[in-house]
Order: structure tokens, then C-alpha cells, then sequence
């Protein structure tokens, strides 16, 4: 065990290089990496938002963060599959830990996320945000289209979440996780011509322009033929990527407020996730595991995978 220490997430003496807990011990941290509420100089910083009180069936995914970080240690300081490489050698990564919400004021969750995710941009090269309900992405759009104008959005997802917008007391818009999308075409955010959802299974009022790939499709297409689908429709730059766990099938995913069957499983999703290397992210988020509904923590290991092949692109473009 010489050279070696546990709890890195607080012991570590840098922001790069690899981890050596055990899987079954130590402090969870996204893989390992160091808790700090200083993200100056971070090429990518891993933040949460615990909140749920945006969704229309089952809650829980306030709980999700917790367990992806959990489920993240099975991630241990080997060569990352299929990256081939440990991804920390050169990508610095810090744990931000969670985003501070007044359980009391929901109403207010939305501007505060805005408020600390444009902070945090501030101060690092990019933003990893686990969920927390889906309509956290709304915030999460604004903060990211201050700096980088209106988006293309690429959202796994099994329902399109272009509900209509209802309106709170005050007038004002009240979005939640099924309405986000809307909200966010109509703000201005992102660019409907140049984004694309990948798993759809429902049906909604809408569809804004977006281009969709059904679930029955995605069953019918390659993965290298989705991946080629999203390049076509984004032109491979400025690109948020937003992904709803729920866009796997409930066989992959069961921990999650509003499963539907018919999808994909995390296998073939994640294959298109590694087709999509070359893609410019601008931030990411993954939402929506709520780990009251998961068996053997299959949704948590499949969105801490989400999140580590995001954390492994960019990986690989640091090291090119």
C-alpha cells in the first residue's frame, strides 16, 4: 500500500492524476476527485443540483448526484474502458459538491442554479452537472448561453419536455421537467434547426423544430448511425448535451421517476456517446436517477458511465 491513500476526494495533493481508493471505501467524489469550492483553473468541474420539486410522477432524483458519485467508485485508477488511458493524467477535475437550495422556496431553485452555474463558468473550462429533475437544464442552459450565445441541443431522453408552459401566480412562466425545452426555444437559448433528440417514446404537443429520433428508430439504427444522425443536425459545434436517464430502457435505468419501455439499452447509448468524440461540447448535464426505484444500483452505474464518457472525451481532446 505504499504510496498509496484513501479518501483522495479530500486527501489528494493535486487535481490531476488518479485515485487509489478501494472501490468499496473511501470518500465519494465523482471518481475520486477532490472536493474544493475553488474551481479557478479546473478543466472541468463536476457540480450538482439536488433538487426534484419539478416533476410530474415519481420524486426522488434530489437523491441521484449522491448515487452517481457513489456508483463513479466502481471507476477505480485504471486505464478508463474504452478510453484507454487514465483520464485525470492530464484533464484537471474538481468536485464542486452540490448547489445550496432553500427547500422551502422552490420557486426560487431556478434562479439560484442560473446564478452559481454562471459563476462556476466563470472560473472553469467546463461544466458537468448531475441531476436533480430535468427542469434544472432550463438554468443550466441560461448560464451556459450567456457565454456561448444560442446552442444546438442534443438530448437523450424519452420525452420531448415541450409542454406547454404553465404560469405561476406571479406571470411569469412556471417551467418544469416535462416544459424545459419549450421555455428554452422560446427564450432564445438553443436553436431548434440545429438540435435533436435521441430516444423519444412519447408524444407531446410540439415539437418546435427539433428533429427526433423515436425510440423505434434508434432500435432499427446503428450506433455509428446516430452519432453521424446528431453531427449532421449540429454541425459538431456549440453543443449542449443534456441526458435524461430515462432515455434507456426501465431494464437499463429502473431508478428514475417517469420510465418508459421501448428504449435502448446503455450498451448502445453509450457506444453513440463514443461516436460523438469529435463533437465541440459546450457543458453536460445527467438527470433524472432516482435511486428509491433502482435495483443493485443498475441506474446510478449507468448514469455515473454517462458522466465518466463525457469526462473521458474531453479527456482525450486535452491529451491530443
Amino acid at each position: 500500500m505504499a504510496g498509496q491513500s484513501i479518501d483522495h476526494a479530500f486527501t489528494a495533493p493535486a487535481i490531476l492524476g488518479a485515485g487509489s481508493d478501494p472501490t468499496y471505501a473511501g470518500a465519494h467524489s465523482f471518481m475520486r476527485r477532490r472536493y474544493a469550492k475553488d474551481a479557478d483553473g479546473a478543466d472541468l468541474t463536476v457540480w450538482s443540483v439536488p433538487f426534484d420539486s419539478a416533476v410530474s410522477n415519481r420524486p426522488g432524483a434530489r437523491f441521484g448526484a449522491a448515487a452517481i458519485r457513489r456508483a463513479s467508485a466502481i471507476f477505480d485508477n485504471d486505464p478508463q474502458y474504452p478510453f484507454r488511458r487514465d483520464l485525470f493524467e492530464a484533464l484537471s477535475v474538481v468536485d464542486y459538491g452540490d448547489c445550496l437550495l432553500d427547500y422551502r422556496l422552490p420557486e426560487t431553485a431556478h434562479e439560484t442554479i442560473r446564478r452559481e452555474a454562471s459563476g462556476l463558468l466563470d472560473r472553469t473550462g467546463f461544466l458537468l452537472t448531475l441531476g436533480g429533475d430535468h427542469s434544472i437544464t432550463f438554468p443550466l442552459l441560461q448560464a451556459h448561453a450567456e457565454r456561448h450565445g444560442r446552442m444546438s441541443l442534443v438530448q437523450f431522453d424519452a420525452h420531448q419536455d415541450t409542454w406547454p408552459l404553465a404560469t405561476a401566480a406571479d406571470g411569469t412562466p412556471r417551467v418544469d421537467h416535462g416544459s424545459f425545452v419549450l421555455a428554452a426555444v422560446e427564450a432564445g437559448l438553443i436553436d431548434p434547426a440545429t438540435s435533436i433528440q435521441v430516444g423519444i417514446r412519447t408524444h407531446a404537443p410540439q415539437d418546435c423544430g427539433i428533429e427526433i429520433l423515436h425510440g423505434d428508430e434508434v432500435e432499427d439504427m446503428t450506433s455509428v448511425a446516430i452519432a453521424k444522425r446528431i453531427y449532421e443536425r449540429t454541425g459538431g459545434t456549440n453543443v449542449y448535451l443534456s441526458f435524461d436517464i430515462d432515455c434507456l430502457d426501465p431494464a437499463f435505468a429502473p431508478g428514475t421517476g417517469t420510465p418508459v419501455a421501448g428504449g435502448p439499452s446503455s450498451a448502445k447509448i453509450l457506444a453513440v456517446l463514443r461516436h460523438l468524440k469529435n463533437l465541440q461540447l459546450v457543458g453536460a448535464d445527467v438527470v433524472e436517477v432516482a435511486p428509491a426505484y433502482d435495483h443493485a444500483e443498475i441506474t446510478a452505474i449507468a448514469g455515473a458511465s454517462v458522466a465518466m464518457y463525457v469526462t473521458g472525451i474531453l479527456a482525450e481532446k486535452k491529451a491530443a
